[in-house]
């Protein structure tokens, strides 16, 4: 389906389901309540039925959460959407708060008094993340009380969970079949011990069983639970709804049951049982607790071997990202020809590039909903279009344009930023200091163990030269026809996750001005075994592979401050960029490549 443009979210309705939130509270007992962006499956996005925070307050972004007091309300929201959560709210009713240098238990403690009583859906939250608001709140006398989710007692009209139809994914794109898969799995229960695994992310099931679905937007997985035990077999927890014809059978390994049987299923296992602390709902564990049964906090035995991506998928991403490059120099073609006549405006943008990436006929969906910030607009970090907040392009703005593809080979997801006729040499300086940290991480080299953090200042030293930074991670994993934003590796200066080859990544700096303009240059990179190099030493190094072969706009370059071996990479990439796709794209297409790859 194309991108919707729904109006911006309303917050006069805020306030009044905040009292009646309230009241609930009051009817049990409680001063607190939370209510998380979070679905039980932690993943980005969430289905019409549990977009609870967006219904609650109007805050419509892909993280935060709301603590609701008697007296006040907090919307928690990180570095990307703290211009955004102040225009879809009513602040009269909701306070905006930066997380997370804010602290949920810190800040629960500032306001409550002792023998105060919050709640929280267990379904809703991880172990890690309770635990760690209890130790904030350890001595202040204030309780968290596990509660049913008071927000679904208020919301008359709420839609019905998701049961839509999945279907089988291609061996030729999954390289690995699930035999093989649940095999390794068992292997991993089997070295710690474990007789059984929970797993409790969607693409993790999906990557499993080799299938894919199409319960949320964007990110093609069925909503479910299962059950991995070491015998290798696997109960997979889902609405009975559910239509399973279109997918081929499964062997007795792989059986399919109503997810209202899960939390019964659980009190049926031994132990001791893997439960992933950072992804599984703290519900999980107090059940098998309150059943005796022992939990192992283990990390989700499919995190990695997903993330690792094999060469099948490898292969697949490269395909995926060729036939998406074309897509958007066929989009640039006509952007560099109309943007000069006036009148553009950023859902034009929007509408004009999924057209070109569906004229393919091979395009699944978009990856995400497309980010096309002009002028003031790419200062909002993850700001989505909507038909009132649609801008039309000015000359001399920047237009920031992050957008992404769902194809059954691969994921993609890029961001380049574009001028509107002229820009100042000050938007141009913020672009080359950007320009020089995504060339840094691409032409990174780096010994085994390396992780997210240690790179990460890479990205960010060129603008720390000039007192600039940004307010978001230098880049995330990325998955295989799955979730574009996929752990547990992340380019990002609080991840410890060690690189490992058939990682996929995205390398995406960028710089913001508020009120002014907004700077993203994003490709996708793989990690990969480095060759070495003579008089190196005798070391086991990893480097990173591009995947993504889109021009960067020499036009926003001031050439002067690029080093000769940053030169030298922009050119051989440009190179590259040409020759990879003077076959895939129209005439026109090809004139306008030919000059956007012209050395500098």
């Amino acid at each position: 389906m194309f991108q919707t443009f729904e109006t911006s979210s309303d917050p006069t309705k805020g306030a009044a389901r905040l009292e009646r939130l309230r009241a609930e509270m009051a009817a049990d007992g409680l001063d607190g309540f939370f209510v998380p962006r979070a679905d039980a499956y932690q993943g980005e996005y969430v289905a019409d039925c549990d977009a609870r925070l967006a219904w609650l307050t109007g805050f419509t972004g892909s993280a935060g959460f709301c603590i609701a007091l008697g007296d006040q309300a907090g919307v928690f929201v990180d570095g990307r959407y703290r211009n955004q959560v102040r225009g879809q709210v009513d602040l009269a009713a909701y306070t905006p708060v930066d997380w997370p240098e804010v602290k949920p238990g810190v800040w629960l403690a500032e306001r409550l008094d002792k023998g105060a009583r919050v709640g929280f859906d267990p379904w809703l939250h991880t172990a890690g993340e309770i635990e760690a608001i209890e130790k904030a709140l350890r001595g202040k006398g204030i309780e968290l009380v596990q509660t049913d989710n008071l927000v679904d007692r208020i919301w008359e009209d709420r839609p019905a969970p998701p049961a839509e139809p999945i279907f089988d994914q291609p061996i030729e794109f999954a390289g690995k079949t699930t035999v093989e898969k649940l095999a390794a799995v068992v292997e991993t229960l089997k070295s710690e011990g474990q007789q059984a695994a929970v797993l409790s992310a969607p693409d993790s099931i999906c990557w499993l069983l080799n299938i894919r679905g199409a319960d949320i937007p964007r990110v093609p997985v069925m909503q479910a639970f299962a059950i991995v035990t070491d015998e290798g077999r696997c109960l997979v927890f889902t609405e009975p709804t559910r239509p399973l014809d279109g997918i081929a059978p499964f062997g007795d390994e792989v059986a399919f049951t109503d997810i209202a049987e899960f939390a019964e299923a659980l009190c049926d296992l031994i132990g001791p049982v893997r439960v992933d602390k950072a992804t599984a709902p703290i519900a999980v564990s107090r059940i098998l607790d309150a059943e005796g049964i022992a939990v192992d906090w283990g990390q989700d035995p499919c995190a990695l071997p997903k993330a690792r991506k094999n060469p099948a998928e490898l292969e697949g991403a490269r395909a995926a990202h060729l036939r998406d490059a074309a897509a958007l120099v066929e989009f640039l073609t006509w952007y560099d020809a109309t943007a000069p006549l006036g009148g553009l405006t950023e859902i034009d943008l929007v509408t004009e590039l999924e057209t070109q990436r569906r004229a393919s006929n091979e395009l699944r969906d978009i990856s995400f909903d497309t980010i096309c910030g002009s002028g003031p607009n790419g200062a909002i970090m993850h700001y989505r279009v909507t038909r009132e907040s649609n801008r039309t392009l000015e000359t001399g703005d920047l237009v920031v344009l992050d957008s992404g593809a769902q194809y059954l080979d691969g994921t993609t997801d890029i961001t380049r930023t574009l001028p509107v006729g002229d820009v100042g040499d000050d938007e141009r300086a913020a672009f080359t200091r950007v320009l020089k940290g995504m060339i840094a991480i691409s032409r990174a080299r780096f010994p085994r163990g390396v992780a997210g953090a240690h790179l990460d200042a890479l990205a960010r030293y060129p603008l720390w030269l000039a007192h600039q930074d940004f307010n978001h991670g230098t880049g995330h994993g990325v998955g295989s026809y799955l979730s574009v934003h996929e752990g547990p590796q992340r380019l990002s200066r609080v991840s410890d996750v060690p690189f490992e080859p058939g990682m996929i990544l995205s390398n995406e700096p960028g710089y913001y001005r508020d009120g002014a303009f907004g700077i993203r240059i994003e490709n996708l990179i793989a990690v990969t075994e480095a060759q070495p190099l003579p008089g190196g030493d005798d070391r086991d190094f990893l480097a990173f592979e591009t995947l993504t072969f889109v021009p960067i706009d020499r036009r926003l370059i001031l050439t002067d401050m690029l080093e000769a071996g940053e030169r030298a990479w922009l050119d051989a990439y440009h190179k590259t960029c040409l020759e990879k796709l003077s076959g895939r794209v129209s005439a026109p297409a090809h004139l306008w490549l030919t000059k956007a790859c012209a050395p500098l």
